[in-house]
């Protein structure tokens, strides 16, 4: 199957999922994954009507800028290195995994209006992931942005699950932070939750923006990205 044809697919099950709870589905963004893909493949992907693409290594988010189209918007969506700031920063409209306090310095060095950013919730309280616990999520958001990270939202990982309806309360524990955050706030917020295997899971329980690439590319190829 296409890159095309995929992405179409993905996107109609996208409108379907927000259909059936009868949300606008213009109202979620499809952030496409390219780790591991090549530059060709990804050319793909935007020839078929896709703008805003996410890599989660700084290396080969700085290798791929500038070799698609100027209207490629571009997020950050994995573990970021404070000594890879510098090469994610610049590059990027949006971090969607600012998960912890020793990003703060970094991120905002120069203070040349560093990009936005999500806090990324460590939903599932999972050793091995990274982000805030759910239950410190507010205070956490209040504290960065008083030390001025611009943040538009908030992210999560789910615990991997054995079907798609293993992620629900994970996404409705989310929406429901969410929706306190932004009546303390007093501003609409990003939810971005939500993979291949339980994007449309994460469409029914609220996220504004979906995070895809297996199913679009299928899996990453064993050559590398360059």
């Amino acid at each position: 199957m296409s890159v095309g044809v995929s992405l179409g697919d993905v996107r109609q099950r996208m409108a379907s999922a927000a259909g059936r709870v009868g949300r606008n589905v213009e109202d979620v963004e499809l952030v496409v994954i390219g780790k591991g893909q090549p530059v060709s493949v990804l050319q793909q992907a935007f020839d078929a009507g896709q703008r805003i693409f996410g890599e989660n290594r700084g290396q080969e988010l700085a290798s791929k800028v500038g070799r698609l189209p100027g209207e490629v918007r571009w997020h950050f969506v994995g573990p970021l290195q404070t000594n890879k700031v510098r090469l994610v920063r610049p590059r990027v409209e949006l971090l969607q995994s600012f998960d912890r306090d020793r990003l703060i310095k970094p991120w905002l060095r120069g203070d040349d209006r560093a990009p936005p950013a999500l806090l990324q919730v460590n939903i599932g309280m999972e050793a091995q992931k990274h982000g805030v616990p759910p239950d410190l999520v507010l205070q956490t958001f209040d504290r960065w942005e008083s030390a001025g990270i611009r943040l538009n939202g908030i992210m999560a990982i789910p615990p991997l699950g054995r079907t798609p309806e293993a992620s629900r309360p994970y996404f409705a524990r989310m929406r429901d932070i969410a929706d306190r955050l932004s009546v303390r706030l007093g501003r609409d917020l990003a939810l971005s939750m939500g993979m291949t295997d339980d994007f449309e899971v994460a469409i029914e329980e609220g996220s504004t923006m979906v995070r895809v690439g297996r199913a679009i590319f299928g899996r990453r190829p064993t050559v590398g990205w360059t």
